[in-house]
């Protein structure tokens, strides 16, 4: 089925034939649906802090900042922006002139609202000769949109999310990557130093380089810290084999096979490579102006206290454990991995062994907000492969629709993962978890696609939150909603929260 040609394409990604082999034969078995336990819900593996317990994760945070831990805000941003331009690129390919969608009027109704007015005027000027309103004042509404999305304007249609123009400022409109820097100030500098990691596509690299260069000196002297920012971009080693209907190699016009992007769990391994104790991931289309980031700074640094004092105690037991534990010991620590990291036996002999296993792995606290009905996933009690029940946080297309009491759990379920998260990463030896050690393999996802109009199968690896993480310690806490505020259509922008 493999050519020495097609081996040596794949060699040249620094994959195995081993590996493709197995990604051809997920094509044909499929993944299993995950056995579920429950949706999680408050006191049901979802914390709800008063403001008093609120207070004391974030002195407990701010005392782990000042004993001078690395801190590193991971941001993954090698999203195309197109998707949220989808209307807009129907409205200029439509057989009408003028906006007659809902989307089209709203968008050309407070056209003056966006962040890059300005910039989509001037180019407007430049390649038309007229300004946004001469434009629309003549019924020329496609020149304005077309100049927002092909290369000769804006090129928003094809740039990145985080280098478009999303807040309006006195001091000139600021773009998600500027935002996240500020976030990095506020709430993950340790040291007088911000670490924040972009993980960006080949093609957009230098845009970033050069954004950040042009941008980073003005904020390190506002917040009086220094940045350290770095980029990585996903492997190709990660990259998965397509597959024909019939689970044969997909393959190119010249007979080359076609490999995919393996979805934002490949980026497991770039997270791997980061020197941190602790890690913050957040999109980076999920960010406000700065009159609503003292509601997101308060509640990440709750969720890092969460996160740092859960370690400790985790450590500490893990040195009894190493010392030899009396019973009583054991079953304190027990208690601790049942109620706190919400781990439940299920048959499992509890001793030991079974404790540090438990224990000494990565640790993560994930926010998560009332579900109010936006696409995506949820947290759950969910069996593992060893037979105990955790926290996981799962997507739809890992639940068995035909199951009519999962499908209860998931539509019922009463809150939304909005991607929050804070990740412990290191044992208590001081020691980097290597962190492909704990994905579960079998989470992964296959989905429709098409190329050349032709159908394909495309194989997506183990989500980045999901079966990534699947064997880490996992806490969940409730965020309020003002902390989730995506972007996923260019109509988003006119929302209050990014006014």
């Amino acid at each position: 089925m493999l050519s020495q040609q097609d081996l040596k394409q794949i060699a040249q990604k620094g994959i195995t034939q081993e590996q493709i082999e197995n990604q051809l034969n997920e094509f044909k078995t499929g993944f299993p649906f995950l056995k579920l336990e429950a949706a999680a819900g408050i006191g049901k593996g979802i914390i709800a802090p008063d403001a008093a317990a609120r207070k004391q994760y974030e002195e407990a945070w701010n005392a782990y900042k000042a004993a001078g831990n690395k801190i590193v805000k991971f941001v993954p941003a090698s999203g195309a922006a197109s998707r949220m331009f989808k209307n807009m690129f129907a409205f200029v390919d439509a057989d009408y002139d003028v906006p007659t969608t809902d989307f089209e009027k709203k968008y050309f109704d407070s056209i003056e609202k966006f962040a890059f007015y300005d910039a989509l005027d001037a180019v407007c000027q430049k390649n038309e000769g007229k300004g946004i309103k001469a434009l629309i004042a003549e019924g020329n509404y496609k020149a304005v949109a077309a100049n927002m999305l092909k290369k000769e304007g804006l090129n928003y249609g094809q740039l990145p999310k985080g280098l478009l123009l999303f807040h309006k400022y006195p001091e000139g409109a600021r773009t998600p990557m500027e935002e996240h820097l500020v976030e990095g100030a506020l709430y993950a500098a340790s040291n007088g130093e911000a670490h924040v990691h972009f993980t960006v596509s080949h093609e957009h690299m230098a845009l970033f380089k050069a954004k950040v260069a042009e941008k980073a000196d003005s904020f390190a002297k506002k917040y009086g810290i220094r940045y350290d920012i770095t980029f990585s971009e996903q492997k190709p080693s990660t990259d998965t084999v397509a597959a024909n209907p019939d689970n044969t190699p997909f393959r190119n016009d010249d007979g080359s096979l076609l490999f995919r992007p393996g979805g934002h769990g490949a980026l497991i391994e770039n997270l791997n490579e980061i020197e941190a104790d602790v890690i913050f991931i957040k999109n980076i289309d999920n960010v406000v102006p700065d009159r609503l980031k003292p509601e997101t700074v308060e509640w990440k640094q709750v969720i890092a206290g969460v996160l740092v004092t859960l370690q400790k105690k985790a450590f500490k037991y893990l040195k009894v454990l190493d010392a030899g534990a009396s019973e009583a010991q054991l079953a304190e620590i027990a208690d601790f991995v049942s109620k706190c990291l919400c781990t439940d036996a299920k048959g499992n002999k509890v001793d030991a062994d079974y404790l540090r296993r438990k224990l000494n792995r990565p640790m993560r606290v994930c926010g998560v907000v009332k579900n109010v009905g936006e696409p995506g996933g949820g947290p759950f009690l969910t069996y593992n492969q060893d037979g105990t029940v955790s926290l996981q946080i799962l997507e739809s297309s890992q639940i068995d629709t035909a199951n009519e009491a999962y499908m209860k759990m998931f539509t019922q379920g009463t809150h939304f993962n909005p991607v929050d998260l804070v990740c412990a990463v290191k044992d208590y030896k001081g020691q980097p978890f290597n962190l492909p050690e704990f994905v579960d393999k079998t989470t992964g996802f296959i989905s429709s696609k098409s190329k050349a109009g032709k159908e394909l199968k495309a194989l997506e690896l183990p989500g980045l939150w999901n079966g990534a993480m699947s064997n880490w310690s996992t806490v969940f806490v409730e965020v309020p909603l003002g902390t989730f505020n995506p972007v996923k259509t260019v109509n988003d922008l006119l929302r209050d929260q990014h006014q």
